[in-house]
């Protein structure tokens, strides 16, 4: 037996066999699996690190070669210097191609996804997208450690969009984590605020230009690429090709109501007798203390629930009514942002979701709802000109969709930004989906009572 081991260790230790075993795995990755050729390129490089080491006698010379089999100390130092390099690149690998590790920061997704909740988000669910800003610092998104206003990346070199094989492609009801559509631009000084938002409010006070000018001169105005926009969660309830439209806070996809998330939720007025609702009900409601809204005059709660929770709560002696709160009018701020579309959360289309290869007969009426997509996000000049529609210099009647299009919905309905106030999200910007919950804690509570036990390792659903 020691005889058998000693012959595997000797052909696992082979140089040779070293060389094939990474150069088939390096092949199958990043050549076969991202269809490119250019990647057939690093196989020299491969062969030189195992067979002929010309390039570190070329970096460090053969003084550095010497050292390491003569000096002890030497040898260790670039043993754990090697150690780290290879950790941080198999890291980085894994955060690009399989999976990456994403924290709730916000309630939009309650009760399916509770803020504090560590997710697990698989790459490989609708396949890995390749890095369009390669520059960039490992295992770091778009800010420098300990920083808010250094970027992590350059963008001196950027790549084409371009996706690689995986498990299957977004269905309707997928949790998915994307990148924030509307963050290619960001105030510096409120980097959670929705930049267009706050530009609106500009140019409705000071006009067009002028807003514009104000806003620059008040904030630092930062952009970002796809790839290094900030992460989104969101139930995605619109395919490409779908029409959908919320009415009375219902969700109709092609005309037949939707079907309902296990957590969703809306704000309800709640009434008391006079008697407050304790404490120990909101913690078995699950209602964190962020959420609970009262107004004393008239005994009044204002809280997000679920169906079964307004259920509990009518059982109540000290409840004295509940109805659901419904938005009323046409804001600004809901998705296209135009006064000619008079829509709100709870009361919103219908709206054609893009397909690729669809086309679309273009008017000035319904050129809000795609002027973004053709201009930000498929990169053409858009331009309307004495009642004409110009793209890239021609008058245009009609436009084809280049990449398909998702409408991507919070369960938490009435507390969530999502489709419905900034609009589409790109396929490109699709990063992947929550596997399970790896970890989660409740900022309301300390010790070991701060973690949710029963969540870890729940599969989002």
């Amino acid at each position: 037996m020691k005889t058998l081991w000693d012959k595997i260790r000797r052909f696992f230790g082979n140089r040779w066999t070293k060389f094939t075993l990474v150069a088939v795995l390096y092949l199958l990755w990043f050549v076969v699996w991202s269809r490119s050729l250019w990647m057939l390129l690093g196989l020299p490089i491969i062969f030189d690190i195992y067979i002929t080491k010309f390039i570190p006698h070329l970096l460090f010379g053969r003084k550095h070669q010497e050292r390491k089999r003569t000096s002890k100390a030497y040898r260790e130092t670039w043993s754990w210097i090697e150690a780290i390099v290879f950790a941080v690149i198999a890291a980085s690998l894994i955060h690009i191609y399989v999976f990456q590790m994403y924290r709730i920061p916000s309630s939009s997704m309650e009760k399916t996804l509770l803020v504090g909740d560590y997710l697990c988000v698989s790459k490989l669910a609708y396949g890995p997208r390749m890095p369009m800003t390669p520059l960039s610092v490992p295992l770091v998104h778009n800010k420098m450690p300990f920083s808010q206003t250094r970027k992590s990346y350059s963008e001196a070199i950027r790549s084409p969009y371009k996706r690689l094989a995986g498990c299957g492609t977004v269905q309707r009801n997928d949790i998915v984590v994307f990148n924030f559509p509307a963050g290619d631009t960001v105030l510096l000084q409120q980097p959670n605020a929705t930049y267009y938002d706050v530009l609106y409010e500009y140019q409705h006070q000071y006009g067009q230009e002028r807003g514009r000018e104000m806003l620059n001169r008040q904030f630092t105005v930062i952009s970002h690429p796809v790839d290094k926009r900030e992460h989104y969660v969101k139930r995605c309830v619109g395919l490409p090709g779908d029409t959908l439209e919320v009415r009375h806070g219902e969700l109709f996809v092609n005309g037949e109501r939707a079907e309902d998330a296990p957590g969703r939720q809306y704000n309800y007025f709640v009434r008391t007798t006079g008697t407050p609702i304790s404490n120990q009900t909101f913690e078995q409601l699950g209602i964190a203390k962020d959420d609970i809204l009262y107004d004393y005059l008239s005994q009044t709660y204002l809280l997000p629930l679920t169906d079964v929770h307004v259920e509990t709560l009518r059982g109540m002696a000290n409840i004295a009514s509940i109805e659901r709160y419904e938005a009323q009018g046409g804001y600004h701020y809901i998705f296209p942002n135009d006064d000619a579309y008079a829509w709100n959360e709870d009361n919103f289309g219908p709206l054609w979701i893009p397909a690729a290869g669809r086309t679309v007969e273009l008017t000035l009426e319904n050129l809000p709802l795609y002027r973004r997509i053709i201009k930000n996000y498929e990169g053409n000049d858009l331009a309307v000109r004495d009642g004409v529609i110009y793209i890239n210099g021609e008058p245009a009647d009609h436009y084809t969709f280049a990449m398909d299009y998702y409408f991507m919905m919070g369960d938490n309905r009435h507390k969530s930004a999502d489709s419905r106030f900034w609009g589409f999200v790109p396929e490109d910007h699709i990063v992947g989906k929550p596997l399970v919950i790896g970890y989660s804690t409740d900022k309301d509570r300390s010790g070991w009572g701060k973690i949710r036990w029963d969540r870890i390792f729940r599969i989002p659903r």
